[in-house]
């Protein structure tokens, strides 16, 4: 049996993306409202929002290897970070923000791990990419594009040189 080709799509420019993130989020941002990014990818698009959303808290980084629920079969990730959460989450607004919405899961396990911190007034999702296809009951409350990938193929924002944010398509090698 041969592999079948990746689907060729074209990508839209992930900073092109940040901004309209960040003109989806301007709108409904309270004051004491602050972001928490999911390690890695997410990290990278909260300190961009940050930027572009002129705010001056401090933003929060997770990383979930340990809260997943699929840890038996995915295994550790290589590059576990520490988490670092510099403000206290009890009765705060948060927006966690992921670059790619997919099976739920990852976002599962961020909120598992926020409230180890306290119990936030509010938790909403904002995401670069919604892949659909959940496996959870979970759906971003910011999203600037909706893409149909096939399950074989995965979704990777990563920076350039410059530290500019890029998308690119691999194969899963989860599916």
């Amino acid at each position: 049996m041969t592999a079948q080709p990746m689907l060729a799509i074209d990508l839209p420019d992930a900073e092109a993306q940040c901004a309209q993130l960040a003109e989806l989020i301007r709108h409904r941002l309270r004051p004491d409202t602050v972001l928490v990014g999911i390690h890695s990818g997410g990290a990278w698009v909260a300190r961009r929002l940050r930027e572009l959303l002129g705010l001056n808290n401090e933003i929060g980084l997770i990383d979930v290897s340990f809260y997943r629920d699929d840890y038996g079969a995915r295994g550790l990730h290589a590059r576990v970070r520490p988490s670092s959460i510099p403000f206290d989450v009890e009765g705060r607004p948060l927006i966690l923000v992921d670059d790619v919405l997919y099976t739920g899961r990852t976002t599962r396990a961020a909120i598992n791990e926020l409230f180890d911190y306290g119990r936030p007034a509010s938790i909403q999702l904002a995401v670069l990419a919604d892949r659909g296809r959940r496996q959870l009951p979970i759906c971003a409350d910011f999203c600037p594009w909706q893409v149909d990938l096939d399950p074989a193929q995965e979704l990777v924002l990563s920076t350039d040189a410059n530290g500019r944010l890029r998308w690119s398509l691999a194969e899963d090698a989860h599916a």
